[in-house]
């Protein structure tokens, strides 16, 4: 058996499919039916006095149906009034008032037929009404004469019209009158004041009333009003009593609430079920009262309950019978509370529960038309027949009336009729109308045949079989052509014949086959499914935090089935983005250029296809340095403390951190303001402690993340009064500038802190230890003050005092100060020098008695110079050296020195003033070092066999010379080094022509001085022998030879080829023999001799070991010229060159770079290439 299921309410999208079930039961217009009212005019209709009335009736049927009329009960004669005419092929009438008739004429209740061979339908009463709106009556308006504070109430009473007018109150400017808590319109037009201001006074508050029907606007007469306050009524009546009178108004008093409407402590209110409950309270009280709402037993329904005319008002909109109840209004003011309470009863006019619906059926089948409503009171059912009421229609053998219920039995084709159900109480009437037609069909399919639907993978998939037949038709489904019949959980069958896949996958499309069949026939049908990929939107917009004026971009990246085209719309705050060139949309993003405020909120990118709609939205805040503080106000003054506070500007979406408070000394430094004090962000108000004789005033500064906010508007001033000085001056110091004077010097107080007019100092001193009494002087506001004929560097015991016109600052702390420094006496003596190595030495001397310092004492100097060189006994330019060893220490080291060197040195005591006399000169010598690299190394005559090597001898030969050491080795031209030969050569020469050599190889030469301590750095060259001259001659008559050029072009041509191949195969997925590559360039230090055939391993070599390149050779004069030493003096002590750790040592390391040893055995190095041997013969 197929599932069967009718649409569920929980899936919103097969309530789309309900006018499907419903069109199901709809007889094919090309088949015999009864009427059917498609369209008819409401109910209750208002018309235009001034246009044509229209009453409309449409109806459909098989034949045509014809169209009649009644009025007000009677059959209406359309032929007999020349103003009413039909329409053709439809029952609506148009009334011709434009043309001379008049629509009072017309009032009534009128109800239209439609009939033809198969039944009548009817359509409900029509009350036709035609519009009104009346003129004020004209009343003379006596002005409103009101005391302050009373209340007072404008009646409005417009005429009745038809429909009521909307009413509002205006001035002679047509200005909507402002309302408020105090002044407020009711529901029944009326201005309503709790209580009444000077400022109501005036001559022109006008009540209008709006007619939408006619768009006509009546006008009351202005109504005039005067507030009398309290003051000018005291001066009338002052005006008119005598001097012993006894008068005067009483003043504005409060008083608690009254209630203006409604009156009386109860009231009831009756509405109907699906309007709108609207229940008003408006009291009169001074202050003015506040109005709330409760209902008794019950919450107020959620969602549904809305407060209006500042809560005066209590609205609930589709009210049920729930909604029956007593609700409670509450004015309150500080006077007191009044209430009222009003009974609603909620009443219902009829509403459906089941009405009846169109029957088709085929001979001799039974059926039910069913029509229940509900309301209150209950409505009562009576059935009528083709408009007739069932009582006195035609019998019918086979139905029968059951109450709400038709019972049908074996119908006949003479059972076809109209019947129509009319449910009534006092509020109202429902008229439905159901035909039913019995007919014999075969069966037949509505939906076009191949129609294609497209659906979204994972989505539902309804599929349409629209049918028709007499008996109703089975309905069948099949996938395919030849495929079977569709069953099972994953498919749901509708009673319109829809076919329903609830999720639709990708193996889902196809075509389907809908079969309907009935025992007259059966008929099929084919429609196609496609199934889509799903839009998704995989990049999504985030959310951002941007600064005011800067940029902030989106994102919102798709991914959508191909064969969809999908469009982008970009909303903001769920509305069409501002019209603004700032707002940049591209392919996937938005981009917002110089944000502002206003662009604060949502932004949402929605994606739409004609299958499927995705959005994604995102936040952005716009933040910025917050508003600055406003309304400073000073409170709670005293003479040393003020209270602040302020109200926090706008913080822009970032959170206020601090505050800072800032002062203004107007007194003393006007227009230059000074750091206070700071609160948390939380704080806005704080205690300022005060100074005496200062004239304050404050500022405020707000700072968040962003930044600081402009400073507030500055508070107003507050004047403190003078006192003494609380404080003295700081940094009291005394140091002497000449051997017989103290300075005494001090920070001047600022301007606040003198407390008081005339600030002055009292500077006092006496010697330590020798004076008792002090000394004292008085000077004006100044920071120092020179004390003439002190003794030479001796402690002075100092102290300075603040005080004012009003009297001493506290008495001063003291400080020991010195009187002027002088140059030492003395030079330190016993000074030793122990040489530690040739570079480095270390110098000893007793200190020198403090008394002869004179002053205080900062530390020795060391001054020391080379003398001359052991090694050339030659005297140059003597630079002396200096290094500063600070403190009372008595040793330190001398880094840097020259090997195999004279030196001299002294040492000197320094204070304040200066240094004191030199100590005699001492002599030392530094023993002898490595000598640097020779100058050069120039290789010259280049024969078959020999090599001439000529060089200089080191700059700096630290030492006498023992003797030379040359190593070199051959390189063949597959970049591997030969035997590595060493020869020692006397310091004496300077040359040296190597012989027994192989003709064109290239050799590379590391050369080195020596003395007794050890070898110096080395320097390298590379030069080659040339070739046997017969041989170089032949290659040269052969590279001449035509037939020798085109083989080289040849071979060129194979080679070409070759490189193709292996390009063409690399590209392919061969494989590079790393291993191999890698043994071949081993690191020579460690690869062993090839035993089998004698030869080295590959050569790799760092620096200056390996083989000059091409643009990298030494000059074309084969000389190599050594590099600038690397050796610089690394400063042991101060000041000029250096400085010592505590104990003397020396700070870093003193050393000087070496050339690298050749590689012994098995060494290798580039292969020069074959241009670069050919140059080397150059």
């Amino acid at each position: 058996m197929m599932k069967k299921k009718s649409i569920p309410a929980s899936k919103p999208f097969l309530i789309l499919f309900l006018c499907q079930i419903i069109s199901a039961l709809d007889v094919p217009l090309d088949l015999s039916q009864p009427p059917t009212i498609t369209h008819q005019s409401p109910k209750d209709y208002i018309v235009d006095p001034r246009e044509n009335i229209v009453i409309q009736c449409e109806a459909k049927g098989k034949p045509p149906p014809s169209f009649s009329w009644t009025r007000n009960g009677t059959h209406f004669d359309i032929d007999k009034d020349a103003q009413v005419t039909m329409k053709p092929n439809s029952g609506t009438l148009v009334i011709n008032i434009m043309n001379g008739g008049k629509a009072e004429a017309y009032e009534g209740v009128y109800q239209c037929t439609a009939r033809n061979e198969r039944g009548a339908a009817i359509s409900n009463n029509i009350v036709i009404r035609p519009s009104r709106s009346p003129l004020w009556t004209k009343e003379k308006l006596e002005p409103h004469q009101v005391r302050e504070g009373d209340s007072l109430v404008l009646h409005c009473r417009p005429p009745v019209g038809l429909p009521p007018p909307i009413i509002f109150w205006m001035d002679n400017a047509f200005q909507r009158l402002p309302q408020s808590e105090r002044v407020s319109q009711g529901l029944n037009g009326d201005l309503y004041f709790s209580n009444v201001q000077p400022e109501d006074t005036r001559e022109d508050y006008i009540c209008y009333a709006r007619f939408n029907h006619t768009q006509t606007i009546q006008q009351k007469q202005p109504i005039s009003v005067k507030v009398f306050s309290m003051d000018s009524l005291n001066d009338t009546i002052a005006a008119n009593l005598s001097d012993t009178d006894i008068y005067g108004a009483k003043p504005v008093t409060e008083r608690q609430p009254v209630l203006l409407t409604p009156t009386g402590s109860t009231s009831t209110k009756v509405e109907l079920r699906g309007n709108v409950l609207l229940l008003e309270c408006i009291a009169a009280g001074l202050p003015t009262p506040v109005i709330r709402w409760i209902k008794e037993g019950g919450e107020l329904p959620a969602n549904r309950t809305f407060f209006e005319n500042f809560k005066k008002t209590l609205k609930i909109i589709d009210v049920s019978e729930a909604d029956s109840g007593n609700y409670k209004c509450i004015a309150r003011n500080t006077m007191g509370s009044v209430h009222h309470v009003i009974s609603v009863t909620v009443k219902a006019a009829p509403y459906w529960i089941t009405a009846p619906r169109n029957l088709v059926l085929s001979p001799g089948e039974d059926g039910t038309l069913i029509c229940r409503a509900n309301g209150n009171p209950k409505p009562s059912i009576s059935w009528l027949a083709n408009g007739v009421p069932i009582a006195i229609a035609p019998e019918d053998p086979s139905r029968k009336v059951d109450g709400d219920t038709i019972i049908f039995s074996h119908v006949q084709e003479r059972s076809s009729a109209v019947y129509q159900c009319n449910a009534s109480n006092e509020y109202g009437y429902l008229l439905a109308n159901a035909f039913v037609n019995v007919l014999a069909e075969p069966p037949r399919i509505l939906t076009p045949a191949n129609k294609l639907y497209q659906v979204i993978a994972d989505s539902p998939a309804l599929l349409d079989c629209a049918y028709f037949g007499s008996p109703k038709p089975e309905i069948e489904w099949f996938k395919g052509v030849k495929g079977s019949i569709l069953r099972g959980n994953e498919y749901v069958f509708h009673d319109n014949g829809t076919l329903e896949i609830p999720v639709a996958q990708k193996d889902s499309t196809g075509t389907y086959t809908c079969v309907a069949r009935n025992e007259l026939g059966k008929i099929q049908n084919e429609v196609h499914l496609e199934i889509k990929d799903p839009t998704m939107i995989i990049k999504q917009p985030e959310y951002k935090v941007v600064q005011r004026y800067g940029q902030v971009s989106f994102e919102c990246i798709i991914k959508h089935d191909s064969t969809l085209l999908p469009t982008v719309i970009w909303l903001k705050d769920n509305d069409e983005l501002p019209d603004d060139e700032r707002f940049l949309v591209g392919k996937d993003n938005l981009t917002i250029m110089n944000v502002t405020d206003k662009d604060d909120g949502t932004y949402t990118c929605i994606v739409n296809t004609t299958l499927d709609s995705v959005s994604a939205s995102a936040v952005l805040t716009v933040v910025a340095r917050p508003n600055p503080p406003f309304d400073l106000e000073l409170t709670g003054q005293l003479e040393r403390t003020i209270d602040l506070s302020w109200i926090p500007g706008d913080e822009n979406n970032s959170p206020i951190t601090h505050f800072v408070i800032e002062y203004e000394d107007g007194l003393h430094e006007p227009g230059v303001w000074h750091y206070q004090t700071e609160v948390p962000g939380t704080q806005t108000t704080v205690q300022l402690k005060l100074s005496p004789y200062v004239n304050y005033s404050f500022r405020v500064v707000a700072v968040n993340k962003i930044g600081r906010s402009q400073p507030s508007e500055p508070s107003e001033q507050y004047l403190t009064k003078s006192a003494s000085p609380d404080e003295n001056p700081a940094n009291v110091q005394g140091i002497g500038s000449e051997p017989d004077n103290l300075v005494i010097t001090w920070e001047s107080l600022k301007g606040f802190q003198s407390n008081g007019p005339g600030l002055q100092y009292k500077v006092s001193w006496r010697q330590k230890d020798v004076d008792d009494e002090w000394t004292s002087v008085i000077v004006a506001n100044v920071s120092k003050y020179i004390v003439s004929g002190t003794p030479t560097f001796v402690p002075y015991e100092i102290k300075v005092q603040a005080l004012n016109d009003l009297g001493y600052a506290p008495e001063p702390s003291e400080v020991i100060g010195h009187s002027g420094e002088d140059l030492p006496m003395v030079a330190p003596g016993n000074v030793q020098v122990h040489v530690i190595n040739s570079t480095l030495a270390k110098v000893h001397w007793d200190p020198v008695p403090l008394k002869t310092v004179r002053g205080h004492l900062q530390g020795y100097k060391v001054y020391y110079w080379k003398v001359q060189s052991l090694s050339r006994r030659s005297r140059r330019h003597v630079e002396k050296k200096i290094l500063t060893f600070r403190g009372n220490k008595t040793f330190g080291m001398l880094p840097g020195l020259e090997p195999y060197s004279s030196y001299k040195l002294n040492v000197r005591v320094v204070n304040g003033k200066g240094e004191g006399p030199a100590s005699p000169d001492k002599v030392f010598k530094t023993p002898e070092g490595v000598p640097s690299s020779p100058s050069y190394l120039k290789i010259t005559n280049p024969t078959l066999d020999s090599l001439t090597l000529e060089w200089g001898s080191p700059t700096h030969p630290n030492g006498v010379l023992t003797s030379y050491i040359l190593k070199f080795q051959p390189i063949n031209n597959t970049h591997e080094l030969g035997p590595l030969v060493e020869i020692r050569i006397p310091a004496n020469e300077s040359s040296l022509i190597l012989k027994n050599l192989n003709y064109s190889t290239r050799y590379k030469f590391y050369f080195n001085a020596q003395t007794s301590v050890g070898s110096g750095s080395q320097i390298t060259e590379e030069a080659v022998t040339i070739m046997d001259e017969a041989m170089a001659s032949r290659q040269v008559d052969i590279a001449t030879q035509g037939w020798f050029i085109g083989l080289m072009c040849a071979v060129a041509l194979l080679i070409l080829i070759l490189l193709i191949v292996c390009f063409i195969r690399r590209n392919k997925g061969g494989k590079y023999p790393v291993k191999e590559k890698e043994d071949a360039h081993a690191d020579p230090e460690i690869q062993p001799m090839k035993e089998d055939d004698g030869t080295f391993g590959e050569y790799s070599d760092a620096e200056d070991h390996k083989p000059l390149k091409k643009g990298s050779r030494t000059p074309s004069d084969r000389t190599v010229k050594k590099e600038d030493s690397d050796d610089s003096l690394v400063d042991y002590g101060e000041g000029v060159n250096g400085q010592f750790n505590e104990d003397g040592s020396f700070i870093g390391q003193y050393s000087g770079k070496k050339e690298k040893e050749p590689a012994e055995g098995n060494e290798s190095s580039e292969a020069p290439s074959p241009v670069n041997a050919m140059n080397s013969f150059v």
